[in-house]
């Protein structure tokens, strides 16, 4: 069943030992909010949802990784990382759960830095890649890097923060170098507006409630957000892409109808409702031929896999 996004006092209400300092959720001086785990006593399966926080943790130990409608299987040491607009859940496989994880706000890590401007990282961007197997040094050395932070958070050190954001930022760089040089060349003008406009696109969702309808559904309804003409829309997402507008918009409301159809309990007529679908026929016929199957017949055959 898919939830409403988790805050960081979710989070330590579900996690009752997970806070024995007493942090408040504006812990960093201020600045937003850190901490920092060990996954040895992590619960073996975690609610599928999106967090209004960022996430990475370094996992050692096999399981499954589920987003929208896919998942990854991690069955070797993995650093991922998640993003507020990304749902996920995970199943532990293997008995034996190790590594580290760390939570923060985007207010933390931007606290006195505009040079990480998260949503442009491609570890956090939109659509970008956010699980890295790793090898055996790669996984030491991360390793040791959370080994720190788990001890300077205990510390009375009056610039403690500063030090972990440090750490934080060592761990995205460790994590950048596994990227292909090219994916960080300079973005275009054209790729400026693409990239705004696929930011906006995600942030549509997920759809969480019944009483949250889509609002964005067209070219032009994202055109107007962005205070851009339609066709300078249009051009620069098909020269950044490859593909059309409506493309990409189709593309995500399958995405999401999916992930609806997979995680919720909601009847296929409240989902096409809540994807603003004004008949629940149309929402069929769309679907169909997008997939060339039906969504009862989509739920129908996951249930079974």
């Amino acid at each position: 069943m898919i939830n409403k996004a988790e805050s960081i006092q979710d989070f330590y209400n579900r996690n009752p030992r997970a806070n024995p300092l007493g942090l408040s959720n504006n812990n960093a001086n201020g600045l937003g909010h850190f901490n920092v785990f060990s996954r040895e006593n992590c619960f073996r399966s975690t609610p599928y949802n999106r967090r209004d926080f960022y996430k990475i943790s370094l996992i050692i130990g096999t399981g499954r990784l589920y987003y929208a409608d896919k998942w990854i299987d991690i069955d070797r040491p993995a650093l991922l990382f998640s993003n507020p607009s990304v749902p996920y859940s995970w199943e532990a496989i293997s008995d034996k759960q190790e590594g580290y994880f760390c939570l923060f706000t985007g207010s933390f890590l931007q606290a006195d830095s505009q040079h990480f401007l998260l949503n442009q990282l491609p570890l956090f961007k939109v659509g970008g890649d956010f699980a890295y197997f790793v090898n055996d040094d790669q996984c030491q050395k991360i390793g040791e890097i959370f080994k720190k932070m788990m001890e300077e958070i205990k510390t009375n050190y009056v610039h403690k923060y500063d030090l972990l954001r440090n750490y934080l930022q060592l761990i995205i760089h460790e994590a950048m170098k596994m990227q292909p040089i090219q994916r960080y060349l300079p973005h275009s003008s054209a790729s400026r507006v693409c990239d705004l406009f696929l930011d906006l696109l995600e942030r549509q969702f997920p759809i969480d409630s019944q009483e949250r309808m889509l609002e964005l559904r067209s070219a032009q309804d994202y055109a107007n957000i962005l205070s851009v003409h339609v066709n300078h829309l249009n051009r620069s997402v098909k020269i950044s892409t490859g593909k059309t507008t409506t493309q990409h918009i189709a593309e995500r409301l399958i995405k999401e109808a999916k992930a609806l159809l997979i995680h919720s309990d909601w009847t296929i007529s409240e989902i096409a409702y809540s994807l603003g679908f004004a008949y629940p026929p149309y929402f069929n016929n769309f679907f169909r031929k997008q997939t060339k199957i039906s969504p009862g017949l989509f739920r129908e055959q996951y249930a079974h896999m």
